[in-house]
């Protein structure tokens, strides 16, 4: 009866449409490995939340640094990557998720100071939260200037730049600003999760870095 059933099963996935080909496949994408954890680099106690010291998994990124393109993905489910802003100064505002309310104070500052940066400056918010929440989110919070990216799919940014939190998976606050040749010219990991960045500190970098 079991042998049946599954050749049953078999005609039936053979006769559906697409079921015999294939997906076409995203060589610019990483693969989705999310086991490899054991195998990263653990620092502890360089942030906390509410007091409590967390770990970081993977190497830092730090000023002077390269900054590694990663791929993430946009509010409609489309992937970008860091160098399709390449010739421009980047500012990364990471957050651990735009639905907490010190995320969402962070979100709505770098929108309102966006438009004093000028077009040669671009504000990524990236986070782990699903495009859909950051998309209902934007819509919410009049959210224009600032284009946010999900890390959800390949936590490819949170290994490259040693974001992730081990203790919920989440991305620790942080910000990073990116001069027009790809180099990390000011950062700021935010020692307490629950606090906010400075943002004038960034702001001022940014502006710098963009000539």
């Amino acid at each position: 009866m079991k042998t049946l059933l599954a050749a049953c099963l078999a005609v039936l996935m053979m006769t559906l449409p697409g079921c015999d080909q294939a997906p076409a496949e995203n060589t610019d994408a990483p693969a989705v490995e999310h086991t490899a954890d054991a195998n990263m680099v653990e620092r502890e106690g360089e942030i906390t939340l509410k007091g409590k010291p967390m770990t970081l998994l993977g190497e830092p990124i730090n000023i002077g640094d390269t900054a590694p393109n990663f791929v993430a993905v946009k509010q409609d489910m489309t992937e970008a990557k860091l160098s399709d802003y390449a010739g421009k100064t980047v500012v990364l505002s990471v957050v651990p998720s735009v639905d907490t309310k010190v995320c969402a104070i962070q979100t709505r500052s770098f929108n309102q100071k966006a438009a004093a940066l000028g077009d040669d400056v671009v504000i990524l918010t990236i986070s782990m939260d699903l495009p859909m929440a950051q998309k209902r989110f934007c819509a919410a919070e009049g959210i224009e200037q600032v284009i946010t990216l999900s890390d959800y799919r390949y936590w490819d940014f949170a290994k490259k730049y040693g974001q992730r939190i081990k203790e919920n998976g989440l991305l620790a606050r942080a910000i990073y600003v990116i001069s027009p040749n790809g180099v990390v010219t000011y950062k700021q990991l935010v020692p307490e999760l629950t606090t906010e960045p400075d943002y004038d500190a960034a702001i001022k970098a940014a502006g710098k870095a963009a000539g």
